[in-house]
């Protein structure tokens, strides 16, 4: 009997903590059941959250796409303004120094007109004293070009006569008569100079060579031309050998 009572007791006890287990199992299960439906909830939350954000974002990528395209297309727009607006200044700057330059032709003009009309001749009168002064000038430089030439041939036949009267005679040159060896013959001992008869160069005139300050040979004219002139080493005056681009100066400049 006291076996059965201990018997009941066990299993009444068992029963009551697994009741009590139950009811404390249950508890976790509501407790977690809330959980769930809460993070379920926070999810669905945050999902639409997030789903809304998307939306946003890719709106918002939209419009920074378009605000890009706008912003290179107002970037052309702008710059082709700018470069009318050059081109633009550029010609007004072109008129404003056409229009200063003709004000200034203009004006020029005028102090011409008022210097022709103080003449108290009539322009056709001036054109024509213009026309007689530019012959009266060419006929002057056509004399002084002749008078150049006779003085130049009456040097000449002086100097030819001199030599005639004085075997000795040494011919006078310009006495600022400087040039340089174009051409140099050390076989023949002939050389080119470049001056002439323009020069006042006569024949039979000599001249001194030197190169750095050295005197390399004497020479004596031999020939004349316009710009040109030829001459010879005088036998016993070659030092070293003429070349081309030495110095050459009169021997006897004509004092």
């Amino acid at each position: 009997m006291l076996i059965r009572i201990s018997l009941i007791i066990a299993i009444i006890a068992a029963l009551a903590v697994g009741v009590l287990n139950f009811v404390k199992v249950k508890e976790k299960i509501t407790t977690l059941i809330s959980e769930r439906d809460e993070w379920q909830r926070k999810y669905t939350e945050t999902d639409a959250e997030l789903r809304l954000t998307k939306n946003e974002l890719e709106k918002t990528s939209k419009e920074l796409e378009q605000t890009k395209e706008t912003l290179v297309a107002t970037t052309a727009a702008k710059d082709r303004v700018e470069a009318q607006l050059a081109q633009q200044t550029q010609r007004a700057n072109e008129l404003t120094q056409r229009l200063t330059q003709t004000t200034t032709e203009r004006d020029d003009a005028r102090a011409h007109l008022g210097a022709y009309t103080g003449t108290g001749f009539t322009p056709p009168q001036i054109i024509a004293f213009g026309r007689q002064i530019k012959e009266a000038q060419d006929a002057l430089d056509v004399v002084n070009e002749e008078k150049k030439i006779l003085a130049f041939e009456l040097a000449k036949k002086k100097a030819e006569l001199a030599k005639i009267l004085d075997p000795k005679y040494i011919v006078p040159l310009p006495p600022n008569l400087k040039g340089t060896v174009l051409v140099a013959d050390p076989k023949w001992d002939f050389v080119v100079l470049d001056f002439g008869a323009d020069q006042n160069v006569l024949q039979d005139g000599e001249l001194l060579v030197s190169r750095n300050g050295k005197l390399v040979a004497k020479l004596r004219i031999s020939s004349v031309e316009k710009n040109r002139c030829i001459a010879n080493v005088i036998p016993g005056w070659r030092i070293t050998d003429v070349m081309e681009g030495d110095v050459v100066i009169a021997a006897h400049p004509a004092s």
